[in-house]
């Protein structure tokens, strides 16, 4: 090989690693480009919808659903307290709201002589 190619040959190889190096900036700066895009894009989102969000108005209020469960409650109490004492116990189903049906109930399991 006569110099003057070795010579080629080494532009050519600065030329090659110019062009890596320039290229790997590139991307570099790409990627902190897309990165901050990235992050307006999720902030803009975000901010999009705080925005479009509307305040959540309830029909029933807490209050009124913690009282609509506490009587439903109660009710399937009762009912159930009725079914059990006139169907299964054989007995008239009003009785079981008596206090004297209760008192009896409480004598019976607390027996005293």
């Amino acid at each position: 090989m006569s110099t003057n190619e070795t010579e080629k040959q080494q532009k050519r190889r600065a030329k090659n690693e110019k062009a890596a190096t320039s290229s790997e900036a590139q991307v570099a700066q790409n990627k902190e480009k897309n990165q901050d895009t990235r992050k307006k894009q999720k902030k803009l989102q975000k901010k999009e919808k705080r925005d479009a969000k509307f305040p959540r108005i309830r029909v029933f209020p807490i209050w009124l659903r913690i009282i609509v469960i506490s009587i439903f409650c109660v009710s399937a109490l009762v009912i159930g307290l009725m079914v059990g004492y006139g169907v299964i116990g054989d007995g008239p189903p009003t009785e079981v709201l008596k206090k004297e049906t209760w008192q009896h109930i409480i004598d019976i399991v607390y027996k005293s002589e």
